[in-house]
């Protein structure tokens, strides 16, 4: 690596993470939709919903959104767990969000319900593939998303749910447990599971900062890459890797900060 690249401090990251990880700078993210809910089951389920439909225009993810977790009600669990395929068809035909089409958040919803039968709650689920002695979530992911495929049948959801043993970066899936298992005041943090073997969620702002101070050297943005730049942020933070990366990746901050000069 260059001489005269840029390395970060834990001073610096903390001094990032107490101003910028707070709840006035979550809107518009998608995780805002989460804190409509109280209930758990609500949260889960929510929660996959958004952070599946999370890439692309901010307005659009955010409209998306709003529309099938709108369809959903107050309760989007109960309504899930209640509703027939056909329902849940008919009811989400003509969706369109980017490359995804009605038949894909089918298989979505579809999958989450089925999960539910099976295993009560999707933590259960996948904790169903997660080993304690394991040292990132990667396992459990693997399993998680086959799930998920195998619960759509015969829809598909396809990109919403990209399997993790492809090498798949899998920011959505990464962004969802980093909601689900971290708890402060932006993350809800319910899921009762070692926050230390959480995976950055790798979207193109994160790898470009990764690059820039000298966490990572790779190019491409695969699942390999985000567990070297979470290795990276372990030095600063072993038992809570993800820690900094909803502060880190907020719109504009290079440019309002001046903690990156």
């Amino acid at each position: 690596m260059s001489e005269q690249m840029k390395k970060f401090t834990k001073n610096q990251l903390n001094a990032i993470y107490n101003n910028f990880n707070k709840k006035e700078f979550i809107y518009p993210d998608p995780l805002w939709f989460l804190y409509k809910y109280t209930k758990k089951e609500d949260i889960e389920t929510a929660g996959l919903i958004a952070s599946s439909l999370a890439y692309g225009n901010i307005k659009i993810i955010m409209r998306s959104v709003k529309t099938i977790l709108s369809l959903l009600g107050d309760e989007p669990t109960k309504t899930l767990d209640s509703k027939s395929d056909s329902w849940i068809k008919k009811n989400t035909s003509g969706f369109v969000h980017r490359f995804a089409k009605s038949e894909n958040i089918t298989g979505l919803l579809i999958s989450i319900r089925e999960i539910r039968k099976k295993y009560k709650s999707i933590e259960n689920c996948f904790l169903s593939g997660f080993d304690k002695n394991d040292e990132t979530i990667l396992n459990a992911a693997c399993n998680f998303t086959k799930i998920i495929h195998e619960a759509a049948y015969p829809y598909e959801p396809k990109h919403l749910m990209p399997l993790a043993e492809k090498k798949s970066a899998c920011k959505r899936l990464n962004l969802y447990l980093r909601w689900m298992i971290r708890n402060d005041e932006v993350d809800p943090g319910w899921w009762k599971i070692d926050k230390s073997t959480l995976i950055i969620p790798l979207d193109t702002h994160m790898h470009k900062i990764a690059i820039e101070y000298g966490l990572t050297e790779k190019k491409s943005g695969s699942m390999n890459t985000a567990i070297e730049i979470t290795k990276g942020f372990k030095k600063f933070c072993p038992e809570d890797p993800v820690k900094y990366d909803f502060a880190l990746t907020r719109q504009g901050i290079r440019k309002t900060s001046g903690l990156f000069d």
